[in-house]
């Protein structure tokens, strides 16, 4: 499976969710699949995902599940370090390992090669750690949230993008629905 397959089998999952979508393709392709107010889509700022959304885990109590890809992970690496440092029950960062800088090209990361981000994550000290196959994924997401624990996931599939519209929303748009959300 690629990451659009992967995203299209857990869009009733993450519906009743606030989601944080990592930058570039992976944002639109969520758009595309399953618009919802409750999904806040990256359109700058590489790497920060999984820092925005620990942040909104922290400051509210809802659940947050983080869509990340490999390349923004290792971009922004210490991330791992402060979320295996803080409690927050609520935060679900699932890692989508294609192996790949899939908004830029295609070109191969260092995940797709001999760097494990679970083991990273579990040597920055996050205790609930899973990495599973892109065809588990919703069984997994679904384990994750009912158990009310901080989780990563690290999802490893296909490299390879679905050919999605640009989000065309304006940011604020997207950041005041999303804040509407938050607050409901």
């Amino acid at each position: 499976m690629i990451r659009s397959e992967i995203l299209r089998d857990i869009a009733p999952i993450l519906r009743d969710h606030l989601v944080v979508c990592n930058i570039g393709i992976p944002s639109q392709e969520l758009h595309a699949i399953d618009d919802q107010p409750s999904n806040f889509y990256m359109l700058g700022t590489m790497g920060l995902a999984s820092s925005i959304g620990l942040g909104l885990a922290l400051a509210q109590p809802k659940p947050v599940i983080v869509i990340d890809g490999d390349g923004s992970v290792l971009t922004n690496l210490g991330t791992l370090a402060t979320i295996g440092n803080v409690d927050a029950p609520g935060y679900i960062l699932m890692i989508i390992d294609n192996g790949s800088y899939g908004s830029t090209g295609d070109q191969p990361t260092y995940a797709g090669m001999r760097t494990s981000l679970a083991d990273v994550a579990r040597a920055c000290g996050t205790e609930r750690v899973i990495q599973c196959q892109d065809r588990d994924t919703g069984a997994v997401l679904t384990d994750a949230l009912a158990a009310g624990e901080k989780t990563v996931i690290v999802v490893k599939c296909d490299s390879g993008n679905a050919k999605m519209p640009v989000i065309t929303m304006d940011p604020v748009t997207i950041r005041d629905r999303f804040m509407a959300a938050v607050r409901a």
